[in-house]
């Protein structure tokens, strides 16, 4: 589909994921609309232009979500007929580049009322239009349970995590600055629950880099604990502009970094300072987004380390990384 229909004409751009015949076609138009809504917001347009493009994205993931459920079952197993040829559902799915497929089906099955109303209320409050935001009024409606993505196979040298932390008392205004309104928070129960799965991918010499905030240092050594990790050090990240935050305005968050075994950097440590010039990066505009630099300081301590795996992750994986999570490789 022409880029033009999806950003002068939304009508035929809804028209066009309507008459999809197939989830590759969809996929296509999906893709283009994400692609034109990240070059959007770096270029600076307005909010008014990424939710535009923002809706386009969600409808096509909604059209996706929809081919998904109606493959059919045979004896218990997803079957697809192509050709005379029967292939298993996941294959199906994962040839059109499709990993995450139970977001997807989640949104396909929301009401199209609510689903309509979500995507009109949002607009006109003028608030960032997300794909987890559409995942967590699924989850509001009891119209799917927490999805569960599988973590890779494998064990890793170097983690680097991004807890999506649940906070106790939350003192923000507005709805974009509340973490919950943003993606899925997990308590402490369940970080420490998942450090059943950590403990699986990590390596007997293995290092952690993991992302916290002031506030829930309480939770911390119950969490290093539970994922098998002793603490370390830590770098800072100054986000430049003061941030809201409790009993004080708060413009920092903090890299944890923990061990197991022999996890001693191959590069001299003495390169990287604990707060500098570098680390004095503005936040973006999306809620939590960790700037790149930091991943580049792991790979300057880790060089050899390959591949990496980042949790909790979003967007796409850069050579030599895995990315894991409900927003990873979009």
């Amino acid at each position: 589909m022409n880029d033009l229909i999806i950003l002068n004409n939304w009508e035929k751009a809804k028209n066009a994921i309507m008459l999809c015949k197939d989830i590759d076609e969809v996929k296509s138009i999906r893709d283009k609309a994400e692609a034109l809504r990240a070059y959007a917001k770096q270029a600076g347009e307005g909010l008014v232009m990424q939710n535009n493009i923002a809706d386009i994205k969600l409808r096509c993931e909604r059209k996706i979500g929809e081919f998904s459920n109606e493959l059919p079952t045979q004896q218990g197993k997803y079957q697809q007929t192509i050709h005379d040829e029967q292939f298993d559902k996941l294959e199906v799915l994962k040839t059109a580049g499709i990993n995450n497929y139970q977001r997807y089906e989640a949104i396909a099955n929301l009401p199209e009322q609510e689903f309509e109303n979500y995507i009109k209320e949002v607009k006109a409050s003028n608030e960032e239009l997300t794909t987890v935001g559409v995942l967590r009024l699924a989850r509001k409606l009891n119209q799917v349970e927490k999805i569960e993505i599988p973590l890779p196979e494998g064990k890793y040298q170097v983690i680097y995590a991004d807890p999506p932390w649940k906070y106790d008392v939350d003192l923000s205004a507005g709805a974009t600055r509340s973490p919950e309104n943003n993606y899925s928070v997990m308590d402490l129960a369940e970080l420490i629950d998942f450090g059943r799965k950590v403990k699986e991918i990590s390596a007997e010499n293995c290092v952690l880099f993991m992302w916290t905030t002031a506030p829930k240092f309480d939770w911390l050594s119950g969490v290093l604990e539970a994922w098998g990790f002793g603490y370390k050090t830590n770098l800072i990240w100054d986000k430049v502009k003061p941030n809201l935050g409790h009993y004080s305005s708060v413009r920092h968050e903090i890299l944890i970094i923990a061990g197991k075994g022999n996890c001693a950097p191959t590069c001299d440590g003495k390169t990287i300072q604990s707060i500098d010039s570098v680390q004095s990066i503005e936040k973006s505009s999306r809620h939590s987004e960790k700037p790149v630099e930091f991943r580049d300081i792991i790979d300057k301590l880790y060089p050899n380390y390959t591949p990496k795996i980042e949790l909790f992750a979003r967007g796409m994986a850069p050579e030599g990384w895995i990315f894991w999570g409900n927003q990873a490789n979009e």
